[in-house]
C-alpha cells in the first residue's frame, strides 16, 4: 500500500473533493513555437535524421505529439521500454510491424526481417541463408529495415525514449544517418546524457559526422511560458508576477511539473497566490490526488508503478490475489485522480517521473514483496521475460535469481549478435556481493567476450583486474580473463599494460586454438616499448605451431595475418606475397570483419615501409569492408589510415582541421585516438617548419615571424604532449614518430635539443630491432652535425641505419639513407 503518512501538503486536513469541472485533457501547449517550426520544416524536406533531447519532463514527447497531429503523411512510431527483453531492433519493429499494406517492392534482402517480422511474412522476400561472420549478419539486418523504411517511404519515424534503445537499434540509427533513405523523416527522442556518462543512442550518433544528424536540445520554460501557461489553465487575465516566479521556484519550469502543478491548482480552487495553496514539488502534487482514493485503489497504483509505466491488469490481479474486475475499477479511480491517462492502448503513468513519485511513496519492505511476487508471475509466462525477471529480482533483494536471469538475458541477446547488450546485463552481476567463485569467474569470462565489441569495456576492465587479483583463481580462468583483460587494455589505448597481460595469459592457456591468436597478438612490433623484434618473430613461430596443432582454420588465419603484418614491418618482401595468398583465400572472404581489419593493419604497415600506392590499395579495400560490414568500431580506424595516406602523400591542405576533428570523435576508440594525435601533431611541425623556412627566406615579413612563431609552438606542444602520453602507456611507433618529429622541429634554432630528441628516437627504434623506423631521427643528427661543422659526429649512426636497413624493402627509409650519405659519406 502507498504510505501518505508523510503528506504535508498544505490547506487543511481531510480529502479534497474533485471539482466536476476538473481538466481531463493536456494543458494548453506554450513555449515551443521556434523548435516546433524548425522540426516541421526539418521533417517537410526529408531524408533528415533528428534527435530532440532535453530532461524528463521537459516537453519531449508533447512536442512531437503536437508536430505529428498536424503533419501530413504516414506516420512510423515506436517507443523503448525501461525494461526491455534483449531483442535487437525491438522499437523499429514495432515502429513497421503495422505496415504491411504499405509496403510495396523490397529488395532480397529484407527478407532477413522474415524470421523477426511473422505479420509480414506476405509481403516479406523468403530468409536469406545464415552468415558465418555475427557483424556481417547485423549487418544485413541493418540493410534489410533500410530498405523495408525505404519501401515504406514518404513517412515519418518517430522513436521515443532511445535512452533505452538496444545497440543494435542505435547502430542502425547510425547508419541511417550517414545512409538515409529518401523521403523518410527520422525524429528521436531521448534524455540528455548526464556529465561523465553516455547512452548507446548517444554514442552511436557521437561517431557520425556531424551534419548528419540535427540535435535539437529543448530547456525549461521562461517567465512568460509560465505566465502563459497559468492565465490559460487557471483562466486568469494576467497572472501576477508573484505566482509566476512562485511556479518557476518550485517546478524550475520543467513543462510536465508545471502542468501538473497548475492541473492541481485548477482542481483545488481557492487563491492560487496563497503560500499554502501551490504545491512545493511534483510529490505534493500527487500526494493531494492519492488523498481521496481508498487503500485498495492506493494498494493496487503502488503495485502498478512497482510493474512499470504501462501496468498489466492481469499480472496485477495475479500479483495481489484479486479479480480483474476489482483492478480495472482500482485503475480507473487513479485515471479519475489525474494518476493515469488513457494512451489509446490502456491506462498508463502520465510520465515516468510520476510512476517513480508513486514508486518511491510505497514503503521499502513493501516494494521488495511487490517485486518478489511479479517477479513468481512473469516465471510463468512463455517465453521467459528474461530482462523483466531480472529486473525485478534484482529490485527484490533476491541476488541468486537476478544472476540466473541476468545471464540468461545475456546469453540471449549474444545469441542474436548484441554483445553491448549482453555486456550490460553481465556487468551488473558483478555487483552481487555473494557470487559464488566458481560462477563469478564463468561470468566474468561471458563479460570479456561481449565487452570487448561492445561499449563496456572501461566498466569491465576493473571487474577483471579484480578477479586476477584472486590468487586461488583456477589456471584456466586465469588464462582466459588475462587475454580478454589484455585485449580491453589494448582497445583502451593501454599498450604496454595490455601487452604484459596477454604475455601473463599465455602460460595458462590450455587450448591451442585460444593460444595461437593470443601468441599472434603478441607478435606485432609496432604497439610496444620494450620488446625486440626476435621476441615478436619467436611469439609469431609459437603462434604458428599452437595454430597448426589447434587444427583451427580461425587459429591459422589469426596467424598468417600477424605474420604479414609483422614482416610488413620488417620490410621483408615476403609479405607481399602473404597477403596476395590471404586475400585471395576463402578464409579470408568468409570473415569480412578480420578481412577489413587486417587490410587496415597491412595498411598502416604499408605506409611505415614507404609504399603508398600498396596502402592505397589496401585502405581502398578495407573501407570497402567496413562499409559492407558496418563494423563502426573499424570506422575511425579507416579514417586515420586515409589521413596518415595524406600526410605521407604530401597533401596537406586542410589536413590539420580533418585530423582534429577525428581526435575530437574518437573517445570511444581510444587505440586510434594517440596515432591520430601524433598524425596531427606531426602534421603541425611540418607545417611549421615549412612557415619557418619561408619567413626566413623573407627578411621584411615581421608579421610572418609572428605567425610562424605561434605554429612552431603549437606544434612543438603537441608533440611533447603526444611523447607523454606515448611514454606512459609504453606505445613505441606514436612516440618514435613524435620524437622524431619533435627533433624534426628543434633543429633550426635548438639543435642541442634536436640532437637530444633524435637520439632518444634512435635509441628505442634499437631497443625493437627495426632500424627502418630510425630513417627520420639519423636524418636530423646528420643535418644536425653539418650544420655544427663536425659531420663526423653522425658518421655512426649513418653507419647503423645502413647496415639495419641493407637488403630490406623499405623505400621511405632507404630514401632518407641516401640524403645521409649526400652529408655524411661514408
Amino acid at each position: 500500500m502507498i504510505d501518505g503518512s508523510k503528506d504535508k501538503t498544505r490547506g487543511g486536513g481531510g480529502p479534497v473533493p474533485v471539482r466536476p469541472e476538473r481538466l481531463r485533457g493536456p494543458v494548453e501547449f506554450v513555449g515551443r513555437a521556434v523548435e516546433l517550426a524548425l522540426l516541421r520544416r526539418l521533417v517537410e524536406a526529408p531524408p533528415c535524421l533528428i534527435l530532440l533531447e532535453g530532461e524528463p519532463g521537459i516537453g519531449k514527447s508533447r512536442l512531437v505529439a503536437e508536430l505529428l497531429a498536424e503533419l501530413p503523411g504516414h506516420h512510423l512510431v515506436g517507443e523503448c521500454d525501461d525494461v526491455p527483453e534483449p531483442f535487437p531492433l525491438g522499437v523499429l519493429l514495432d515502429a513497421i510491424r503495422g505496415s504491411a499494406d504499405r509496403i510495396g517492392a523490397l529488395s532480397p534482402v529484407a527478407g532477413a526481417l522474415a524470421p523477426l517480422l511473422p505479420e509480414l511474412a506476405d509481403v516479406l522476400p523468403d530468409a536469406p541463408p545464415p552468415l558465418t561472420d555475427p557483424a556481417a549478419e547485423r549487418h544485413r539486418l541493418l540493410r534489410a529495415v533500410a530498405a523495408v523504411l525505404a519501401a515504406l517511404s514518404p513517412a515519418t519515424l518517430l522513436l521515443e525514449d532511445l535512452h533505452w534503445a538496444d545497440p543494435a537499434t542505435c547502430e542502425l540509427l547510425g547508419y541511417l544517418s550517414t545512409h538515409p533513405v529518401d523521403g523518410l523523416a527520422v525524429v528521436l527522442t531521448a534524455r540528455t546524457a548526464t556529465p561523465g556518462g553516455s547512452t548507446p543512442i548517444h554514442d552511436a550518433l557521437a561517431r557520425t559526422p556531424p551534419w548528419s544528424v540535427t540535435r535539437v536540445a529543448l530547456s525549461p520554460l521562461d517567465a512568460d511560458d509560465v505566465r502563459r501557461l497559468a492565465a490559460r489553465t487557471l483562466r486568469l487575465d494576467d497572472p501576477p508576477q508573484q505566482l509566476t516566479a512562485t511556479l518557476l521556484d518550485r517546478t524550475a519550469g520543467i513543462p510536465f511539473v508545471v502542468e501538473e502543478v497548475l492541473r492541481t491548482l485548477a482542481e483545488r480552487g481557492g487563491d492560487p497566490l496563497a503560500d499554502d495553496s501551490v504545491p512545493f514539488v511534483l510529490r505534493d502534487v500527487l500526494l493531494w490526488r492519492l488523498r481521496p482514493l481508498d487503500g485498495a485503489t492506493r494498494e493496487v497504483l503502488g503495485a502498478a508503478a512497482v510493474l512499470g509505466l504501462a501496468p498489466d491488469q492481469r499480472i496485477l490481479a495475479s500479483v495481489l490475489s484479486l479479480d480483474r474486475v476489482a483492478v480495472g475499477a482500482a485503475l480507473t479511480a487513479a485515471h479519475r485522480a489525474g494518476l493515469l491517462h488513457d494512451a489509446g492502448d490502456g491506462l498508463r503513468f502520465r510520465h515516468d517521473l510520476a510512476r517513480q513519485v508513486v514508486y518511491d511513496l510505497v514503503p521499502r519492505e513493501n516494494r521488495e514483496w511487490l517485486h518478489l511476487r511479479i517477479a513468481r508471475v512473469l516465471e510463468q509466462e512463455l517465453p521467459r521475460p528474461v530482462a523483466q525477471l531480472a529486473h525485478h529480482y534484482r529490485r527484490a533483494g533476491s541476488g541468486a535469481d537476478f544472476v540466473r536471469n541476468a545471464e540468461a538475458a545475456a546469453d540471449l541477446a549474444t545469441e542474436r549478435g548484441d554483445d553491448a547488450t549482453a555486456a550490460s546485463f553481465l556487468l551488473q552481476t558483478m555487483d552481487v556481493a555473494e557470487l559464488p567463485r566458481p560462477v563469478r569467474v564463468r561470468l566474468a569470462a561471458k563479460l570479456g567476450r561481449s565487452a570487448i565489441d561492445g561499449l563496456s569495456q572501461a566498466e569491465a576492465i576493473p571487474v577483471l583486474e579484480r578477479l586476477l587479483a584472486d590468487r586461488r583463481l583456477p589456471p584456466g580462468a586465469r588464462g582466459e580473463l588475462g587475454l580478454v583483460l589484455g585485449r580491453m587494455l589494448r582497445q583502451q589505448g593501454e599498450a604496454l599494460r595490455g601487452y604484459t597481460e596477454i604475455e601473463r595469459a599465455v602460460p595458462y592457456l590450455r587450448a591451442p586454438r585460444r593460444k595461437a591468436p593470443a601468441l599472434a597478438v603478441l607478435a606485432a612490433p609496432d604497439t610496444v616499448v620494450g620488446r625486440h623484434v626476435d621476441d615478436h618473430l619467436a611469439r609469431c613461430a609459437e603462434a604458428e605451431s599452437a595454430a597448426a596443432a589447434s587444427g583451427d582454420p580461425g587459429a591459422h588465419l589469426a596467424v598468417r595475418i600477424a605474420r604479414a603484418s609483422l614482416l610488413l614491418e620488417l620490410g621483408d618482401p615476403a609479405a607481399w606475397a602473404i597477403i596476395t595468398e590471404l586475400r585471395a583465400s576463402a578464409e579470408l572472404a568468409d570473415r569480412p570483419r578480420e578481412h577489413a581489419r587486417a587490410c587496415l593493419n597491412w595498411a598502416q604497415g604499408a605506409l611505415h615501409a614507404g609504399h603508398p600506392g600498396q596502402a592505397e590499395a589496401l585502405l581502398a579495400a578495407g573501407r570497402a569492408l567496413v562499409n559492407e560490414t558496418g563494423y563502426e568500431r573499424l570506422a575511425s580506424l579507416v579514417e586515420a589510415t586515409e589521413l596518415s595516406l595524406d600526410r605521407a602523400a604530401g597533401r596537406l591542405d586542410g589536413l590539420a582541421e580533418r585530423l582534429t576533428r577525428l581526435v575530437a570523435s574518437t573517445e570511444r576508440m581510444p587505440v586510434t585516438l594517440l596515432d591520430a594525435r601524433a598524425e596531427l601533431a606531426t602534421v603541425l611541425a611540418r607545417t611549421a617548419v615549412d612557415a619557418s623556412a619561408a619567413t626566413s627566406d623573407d627578411a621584411d615579413s615581421a608579421a610572418g615571424d609572428s605567425g610562424s612563431g605561434d605554429r612552431v609552438e603549437l606544434a612543438e606542444r603537441a608533440l611533447r604532449e603526444v611523447v607523454a602520453d606515448a611514454s606512459r602507456v609504453g606505445a613505441v611507433w606514436p612516440l618514435v614518430q613524435a620524437l622524431s618529429a619533435l627533433a624534426r622541429l628543434t633543429l633550426a634554432g635548438r639543435q642541442d635539443e634536436a640532437v637530444r630528441h633524435a637520439t632518444e628516437a634512435l635509441t628505442l627504434v634499437r631497443g625493437k630491432g627495426i632500424l627502418a623506423w630510425a630513417a627520420e631521427a639519423v636524418l636530423v643528427l646528420a643535418e644536425a652535425a653539418v650544420a655544427a661543422g663536425e659531420p663526423g659526429r653522425a658518421a655512426a649512426a649513418v653507419t647503423e641505419l645502413e647496415v639495419g636497413i641493407a637488403g630490406r624493402d623499405a623505400p621511405l627509409a632507404l630514401a632518407a639513407l641516401r640524403r645521409c650519405r649526400e652529408l655524411v659519406p661514408a
